[in-house]
């Protein structure tokens, strides 16, 4: 049972990075519950409370990036009951201009399991320095 949570949790959290490489919002929303008590931190910036707000953030960084792509490591997954958290390294190569970036963001994502599918309640990216 537990190994099974795992898997499913690890394919919530492919989804969640495929819809972030996509840029496409309609690919965001299938991976966030949309409740007011979702989270959402960005590197650098403040806390976004409720599903409009986050949605709103997600809206703002794609359309000021040309690319996104991820590489995960450190990879480890928890469950307990309907709730599961996923604590990566985000190492990231985007373009929001002519020359790509490379930064590492470490992640932890949070995911509650909603009827029979693992939606995003919680994101925080945080820079790594160094």
């Amino acid at each position: 049972m537990l190994e099974q949570r795992i898997d499913e949790v690890t394919k919530a959290n492919q989804r969640f990075y495929e819809a972030f490489e996509s840029l496409d919002i309609t690919r965001m929303d299938e991976v966030w519950a949309h409740l007011e008590y979702v989270t959402c931190i960005h590197p650098g910036w403040t806390l976004r409370s409720g599903w409009p707000e986050v949605r709103d953030s997600w809206v703002l960084i794609f359309n000021n990036t040309f690319s996104m792509k991820f590489e995960l490591t450190d990879v480890t997954i928890q469950v307990a009951g309907d709730v599961a958290w996923v604590i990566c390294t985000e190492n990231i190569t985007s373009q929001q201009s002519e020359e790509p970036q490379q930064a590492k963001v470490l992640a932890t994502n949070l995911y509650e399991r909603i009827g029979d599918e693992w939606l995003m309640i919680h994101h925080h990216g945080s820079a790594v320095m160094g």
